[in-house]
């Protein structure tokens, strides 16, 4: 073998053992523990040295972004470490308060279904006792519910409902208020309540949502949520990719291409709109 040749075969073996180096401080420092001893090629090339040292690493998205996509990805999977491990990594590092994390929990019953974020709920409870049993801290009780911050009286809640449906997906009109599941679901709760729930911030809900239509496979919901998410300037088109990335190497890279395509579509559809909506003011 040459010299150049042995060169070239010791940098790369030099840059691949700092890439899995770099993955495994990554890991501990987003898991908050210690990365496996599991030699595999999918925990040393999958896990290590590309979830970790590519992809949580990236900027554009903070740690905290990062967080809400990836816990939405391992609650519909069936993978009950990865959901444990996620959960008490976002609890314990403080990046996620136990509040924001019961947040998380309602919104993506909403979006992935409720007997998913039955065992989600399930999770968060555990891993919060967990928390403090290793701190030898007592369990805070938990913050009231009431009084809930939205309308009581039910025209009230599908008025209010109606109108953040439409800014929330930045449309004009609203669905029929007497179809029980567009009005009592939709209307009076999804967006009546949920939505304007102050537990998260508008863009937390947008990362949870959009993960989640996109691990349901549901075009028009993909399509609406990842439009209205850029449209809003809520995610920008630079985190709307970062988004699908990160959505891949948790829900796989399959179901990330087709939200990246949608994400394409739609980036053009907004900035079609936004020189239109320019040209009518100016």
């Amino acid at each position: 073998m040459k010299a150049n040749e042995m060169g070239t075969i010791d940098t790369a073996a030099a840059d691949a053992a700092q890439r899995s180096e770099r993955g495994r401080r990554e890991f501990a420092d987003v898991m908050t523990f210690e990365p496996p001893a599991d030699s595999s090629p999918t925990a040393t090339s999958g896990l290590i040295d590309f979830v970790f040292a590519e992809v949580w690493t990236r900027s554009v998205l903070s740690r905290r972004d990062r967080r809400f996509i990836t816990l939405s990805c391992v609650a519909d999977s069936d993978s009950e470490q990865d959901l444990v491990d996620h959960v008490y990594a976002a609890l314990n590092s403080g990046d996620i308060t136990i509040a924001e994390m019961r947040e998380t929990v309602l919104h993506f019953a909403v979006y992935a279904g409720w007997p998913k974020a039955s065992r989600f709920n399930i999770v968060v409870d555990i891993q919060w006792d967990r928390i403090h049993r290793e701190r030898g801290l007592p369990l805070p009780p938990p913050e009231p519910l009431l009084p809930l911050v939205t309308p009581s009286d039910p025209e009230e809640r599908l008025v209010q409902g109606t109108a953040t449906f439409k800014d929330i997906n930045c449309m004009p009109y609203a669905p029929d208020r007497d179809n029980p599941y567009q009005g009592a679901g939709i209307l009076n709760f999804v967006f009546g309540e949920m939505w304007v729930r102050p537990g998260l911030d508008m863009r937390a809900r947008r990362l949870i949502t959009v993960a989640c239509v996109g691990f349901q496979d549901a075009p028009l919901p993909i399509l609406s949520h990842v439009y209205a998410a850029m449209k809003s300037r809520d995610i920008s088109f630079e985190e709307m990719d970062e988004l699908a990335l990160q959505f891949g190497a948790y829900s796989g890279l399959p179901k990330a291409a087709y939200l990246s395509h949608v994400i394409g579509e739609q980036k053009a559809r907004v900035l079609r709109e936004w020189r239109d909506e320019a040209a009518t003011t100016s």
